[in-house]
C-alpha cells in the first residue's frame, strides 16, 4: 500500500512541476503585457475547461506535459488585430527570452526549495573534496560476472592498503605518478597498476609517499550491468580501500541558505554530466529489455515514480525529496537545450534574430523577416521522433525490468 502511495505521490509531484513550468511562462508573459490565450495541463482531448478573463484554463486526458498558448509565439502563429500589440513576437528580445526561460526557472526554484527542505529537516550529505580514504578491507580475488558479487576473502586476510599503513582520512594525491583529484580518479589509476606502486598521501597537512603492493584481481568493467551474459572479467589492480563516507549535516533556517546553493551547484554539475553521458547510455535501455540490470541507465517518468514508490515504502523520505529535486533540475536543464521544440530551441531562434538584425543594422541594412519555422520543421520532427522513440523504450524497460531501490 505504501509503495502505491509513493508512486502516486511522485507522479503528483511531477504533475505539479509541469503545471508550475507552464505557469512560469504564463505569469512572465502577463508581466510583460503579452496575451495568454490558453493554459492547459496534459495533452489530447479536453476533460474540462473554463475561462477566466481572457485566458482559458483546462485539463487534458493524457497526463503528458502541458502548454501555455501565448499569442504570436512564432511567425507561423496568426494573431488578430486586437492581439497584435500584445503579441509575443512584438515584444523586445530580452522579454521573449525571459518568458521562454521562465518554465525552466520554475523547475530550478522547485529543486532549490526541495534541497532547502532537506537541509533543515534531514540534512545534506557533505563529502570532503578529493580522494579521501575510508576504511580498508580485504581484497576478494574474483567476482561473478553475472551477479557481480565478489567471492569471499580468505580468513584474517590483510589488504594491501592496511599493510602499507594507509589510514582513514588520508588524502590520495597520486597513484603511480597519476594525479587523483577525485576518488574515481584514484580507483581508475589503481585498476591500471600491479605490484609495488608509489602512493603520494596527505595526512595532517603533510605529504608522504608509501609503497603499496597492488594486488592483481579479476573484476568486471566498472560500468558492467548485472545479468549481462556478455560481461567478461579482466585483470585489474586493487588494494582493498573504500572512500570516506559522506557526513550528513543538518542546518538551521539561516545556515541552510548558503548550504542549499552550494549543494544545488553540485547537483547541477551532476545533472550536466548525466546529460552528456545520455547518448552512450541508451544501449543500456535496450539491454534492460532482455533482463540486464544497469542501475545507471536512463529512466522514464514511470521508472522514477517506481523508485519514488520504493523510497516511501522503505520510509526514505529524504531520498524521495532529493529524487524529486534531481528530476526538476534535469528537466530544467534539458528543456534549455538549443533544439526545437524545446524552449531552448525557441531561445536560440530569438537570439539569432536579434544578433542577425543587429549586424545588418550596423551595415546599414534593414532587418530581415522573422525566422521561417517551416524550414526548421524537418530537423524538429527528427528530434521529436528520436525523443519519442527513446521515451517509448525507457517506459517499456521500466515496466518490464524496473530499477528498484534496494
Amino acid at each position: 500500500m505504501s509503495f502505491a502511495l509513493g508512486v502516486v505521490l511522485f507522479a503528483l509531484g511531477i504533475g505539479i512541476s509541469v503545471a508550475l513550468h507552464e505557469a512560469g511562462h504564463m505569469w512572465s508573459a502577463r508581466a510583460f503585457g503579452m496575451k495568454v490565450r490558453r493554459y492547459f495541463i496534459g495533452m489530447g482531448p479536453t476533460v474540462f475547461s473554463f475561462r477566466r478573463g481572457e485566458t482559458e484554463y483546462g485539463l487534458k486526458w493524457l497526463p503528458v506535459g502541458g502548454f501555455c498558448d501565448i499569442a504570436g509565439m512564432t511567425a507561423l502563429d496568426p494573431v488578430t488585430v486586437e492581439e497584435a500589440p500584445r503579441a509575443f513576437n512584438r515584444k523586445k528580445t530580452w522579454k521573449r527570452v525571459v518568458v521562454l526561460c521562465a518554465g525552466s526557472a520554475m523547475h530550478f526554484m522547485i529543486g532549490i526549495f526541495l534541497v532547502y527542505v532537506l537541509a533543515v529537516s534531514s540534512g545534506l550529505a557533505h563529502a570532503d573534496k578529493g580522494a579521501i580514504a575510508g576504511a580498508a578491507s580485504c581484497v576478494p580475488a574474483n567476482q561473478n560476472p553475472i551477479t557481480l558479487e565478489l567471492t569471499p576473502c580468505s580468513p584474517n586476510e590483510v589488504s594491501p592498503a592496511q599493510r602499507a599503513g594507509i589510514q582513514p582520512g588520508d588524502k590520495i594525491l597520486s597513484v603511480g605518478g597519476t594525479p587523483t583529484p577525485q576518488w574515481q580518479d584514484a580507483v581508475t589509476a589503481i585498476r591500471h597498476q600491479s605490484g609495488p606502486t608509489p602512493f603520494v598521501l596527505e595526512r595532517d597537512g603533510q605529504q608522504r609517499t608509501v609503497t603499496v603492493d597492488v594486488m592483481s584481481v579479476q573484476r568486471a568493467p566498472i560500468d558492467a550491468a548485472r545479468n549481462d551474459p556478455s560481461t567478461r572479467l579482466e585483470p585489474v589492480g586493487a588494494i582493498g580501500l573504500g572512500p570516506k563516507p559522506a557526513v550528513i549535516v543538518k542546518y538551521g533556517p539561516i545556515d541552510a541558505i548558503p548550504a542549499t546553493f552550494a549543494f544545488t551547484g553540485m547537483m547541477f554539475e551532476g545533472t550536466w554530466e548525466g546529460l552528456k553521458m545520455f547518448p552512450e547510455k541508451v544501449p543500456a535501455v535496450l539491454k534492460a529489455l532482455t533482463g540486464v540490470e544497469d542501475r545507471n541507465r536512463p529512466v522514464s517518468v514511470v521508472g522514477v515514480s517506481i523508485i519514488g514508490g520504493d523510497a516511501v515504502d522503505q520510509g526514505q523520505w529524504a531520498f524521495f525529496i532529493s529524487l524529486l529535486a534531481v528530476f526538476n533540475f534535469f528537466i530544467g536543464v534539458f528543456n534549455l537545450l538549443p533544439l526545437l521544440p524545446l524552449d531552448g530551441g525557441h531561445v536560440a531562434v530569438n537570439l539569432y534574430e536579434r544578433i542577425r538584425d543587429g549586424v545588418r543594422r550596423r551595415m546599414g541594412k534593414t532587418a530581415m523577416p522573422p525566422v521561417d519555422y517551416t524550414r526548421l520543421m524537418p530537423v524538429t520532427y527528427v528530434f521529436i521522433l528520436i525523443i519519442a522513440g527513446i521515451s517509448l523504450l525507457t517506459i517499456t524497460a521500466d515496466i518490464v525490468n524496473p530499477i528498484r531501490l534496494n
